[in-house]
């Protein structure tokens, strides 16, 4: 592994140390817009987290294909909340399950999926533009 993707990979880290755990707080966050910050932020810092997890893994692919990857697949997981087996409501009813599958379809949420993929690809390609020096 050369130097610059290792600058790339401490960056994406550190970007990630930051989202995730702003990520989760949005989700327990009881103050004013309450819903708003537990949903359609948390939302937008959904796509984000993954832009930043699936770049740490996949180094080489180019920003902009891991931004759209990350909308598509959140977006099926969208449609994927108005079907209810059992097997996905066991998962549903942990916190994790919730917080990566959702439970509810909510259409508005495709807008902040949107722009939680923009911010990630913008990100990545500040943190890969920022490193190449």
């Amino acid at each position: 592994m050369n130097i610059g993707n290792k600058k790339i990979r401490f960056y994406v880290l550190l970007s990630l140390m930051i989202v995730t755990p702003i990520g989760f707080a949005s989700k327990f966050y009881n103050g004013f817009g309450a819903k708003w910050f537990n949903d359609s932020f948390g939302g937008l810092l959904y796509e984000v987290f993954w832009c930043l997890v699936i770049s740490l893994i996949f180094i080489k692919i180019k920003s902009w294909k891991i931004a759209l990857f990350v909308f598509i697949i959140t977006c099926g997981l969208e449609f994927l909340q108005l079907w209810h087996p059992i097997f996905l409501e066991v998962i549903r009813g942990t916190f994790i399950g919730r917080t990566i599958l959702g439970t509810t379809f909510v259409s508005s949420d495709f807008i902040y999926y949107l722009f939680g993929s923009l911010f990630g690809w913008v990100l990545l390609e500040r943190i890969k533009n920022s490193t190449s020096s």
